[in-house]
């Protein structure tokens, strides 16, 4: 899919947050309710066949549309977060990064074995955050997990696909 609406209405900020990085910024897409309801409908077009019982929404962009999507769905949301920012016990998966390592986690009983999982966040790059979202939710032996990015970078080199095992159907709206 390559919603045109999508596409015209995403802002690309050349040399942030380094030199060289074309930064694509899905707040633009928030902002605007026509892109907010065309989202949730592709999703909800997606997903509303698969079963899905939890949306898992990665911090923080992830959070937006993974919400709309769920109340959509008739799903529940779960959040996954950087250590610290949940209140219970949690589960962590720890994942490499270009500069060092970094730690997501989600609360210890969000997940169950029953349970029909999509994991949503903005953007698909390397796919290192969502492999490690992934792999957590794996943890939790659930019956199938999907991942959805709203974006994915596929003229940079990044072949962020190829980061998920063969089991997990990756989705995206718009493709860059």
């Amino acid at each position: 899919m390559n919603n045109q609406l999508l596409l015209d209405n995403l802002r690309c900020i050349p040399d942030w947050p380094i030199k060289g990085v074309n930064f694509r910024d899905v707040t633009t897409l928030f902002k605007n309710p026509d892109c907010v309801k065309a989202i949730t409908e592709e999703m909800f077009e997606l997903y509303k066949d698969k079963g899905i019982t939890k949306i898992v929404g990665i911090e923080s962009r992830g959070f937006v549309m993974s919400s709309a999507v769920a109340a959509r769905l008739n799903a529940g949301i779960v959040l996954c977060r950087k250590p610290g920012k949940l209140p219970c016990d949690t589960v962590q998966q720890s994942y490499a990064k270009e500069y060092g390592i970094d730690t997501i986690e989600i609360h210890k009983d969000a997940i169950d074995e029953n349970d029909i999982v999509l994991l949503h966040d903005d953007l698909l790059a390397t796919g290192g955050t969502m492999k490690a979202a992934c792999d957590l939710v794996k943890k939790f032996n659930p019956k199938k997990v999907y991942c959805n990015f709203i974006i994915e970078l596929i003229n940079e080199g990044l072949n962020g696909r190829a980061a998920f095992d063969e089991d997990v159907e990756v989705s995206t709206l718009i493709q860059i």
